[in-house]
């Protein structure tokens, strides 16, 4: 249960309608602080109590500093590289409105020397804007996202099997929910104020031992394939443009050197308990790999008498 806060603030978060930002959202309205939602499409269903939503060109400074008018922080969630014009229009329009305190979603590869792909050349000019802007600032540094696991569910539901380059490669990926509990902590208190926290899950995982974990769950045998580094591009190149798949495919083979199996305690020392494993992050969103004529019985397999939110013990420490 999000304790209440103190002071009750005005927090205004971007990048509204993504997975972060909503997750972060309703910590801060359980905790009683007031709500500005942003994102550059409408949205009016599913807010939090008492939240308001501004749809809000990242291209439009002018706009963008009437909607941080008074807000005592802002998250700063942006997700397209190809397009830097938007995080340097949120600065400034902070330093317009005279925003109290800026929080940056950025990523741990920025502290990787080797790393010079479109994506983290582009968190770094982000981070450097913030660390700039004048604006008490923090920096929020993850490791991949466990949800990039979900780009599996089809294979899984259809053929028992996931597919990626590099397999046996290891990443600390961190389930946005603790990523969110973070945010909405550093968002409510100025004792986070000119710092930055690499945050990663408990344990550094392949996407092999990833589909054992979904196995265990699902109760079902999985194969993980491997994928070529031409067939990982054109998969890539059905999402992405030229450069971005680029990026995508330099941060694989990082992490085929060990880049991204280091861990932070930063969750635990931060929230006051242990990061999200893999299998409980899996456990909860199960019904996405399980075909629906087979749901029911998957979650009585996967969670026995145990509870809703708990997993097997057999898989609990991945």
């Amino acid at each position: 249960m999000t304790p209440r806060a103190r002071t009750s603030r005005h927090i205004v978060l971007t990048g509204a309608t993504g997975r972060v930002a909503s997750l972060t959202a309703r910590h801060l309205a359980a905790a009683g602080h007031r709500l500005t939602l942003v994102s550059r499409t409408a949205r009016t269903t599913g807010l939090p109590p008492g939240a308001r939503h501004v749809a809000c060109d990242y291209d439009n400074p002018a706009l963008l500093a009437e909607t941080f008018r008074g807000a005592d922080a802002v998250l700063v969630v942006t997700n397209d590289p190809t397009r830097p014009a938007h995080d340097r229009n949120i600065v400034r329009a902070a330093v317009e409105a005279s925003a109290g305190h800026l929080v940056k979603l950025s990523a741990a590869a920025v502290h990787d020397p080797a790393a010079d792909d479109l994506v983290t050349t582009w968190q770094r000019e982000n981070e450097r804007l913030v660390r700039d802007s004048g604006i008490p600032w923090t920096l929020l540094q993850p490791r991949s996202f466990m949800t990039h696991a979900l780009a599996w569910a089809p294979g899984v539901r259809d053929a028992a099997t996931t597919r990626a380059l590099h397999p046996h490669s290891r990443n600390a990926c961190i389930a946005p929910e603790d990523i969110a509990e973070v945010a909405a902590l550093v968002l409510g208190d100025d004792d986070h104020h000119h710092r930055s926290y690499r945050l990663t899950g408990p344990r550094a995982l392949s996407a092999h031992e990833q589909t054992e974990v979904l196995a265990a769950l699902l109760g079902r045998s999985l194969t993980c394939l491997p994928l070529t580094r031409d067939e990982a591009r054109a998969l890539h190149l059905l999402t992405y443009p030229r450069a971005m798949a680029d990026a995508l495919l330099a941060s694989a083979d990082r992490q085929a050197a060990g880049a991204k199996s280091g861990t932070t305690d930063t969750v635990e020392h931060l929230t006051g308990r242990a990061p999200t494993t893999f299998a409980q992050w899996a456990a909860a969103h199960l019904h996405r790999f399980t075909p629906a004529r087979t749901e029911a019985a998957t979650h009585a397999r996967a969670y026995g008498d145990v509870g809703p939110g708990r997993v097997p013990a057999s898989v609990r420490r991945t």
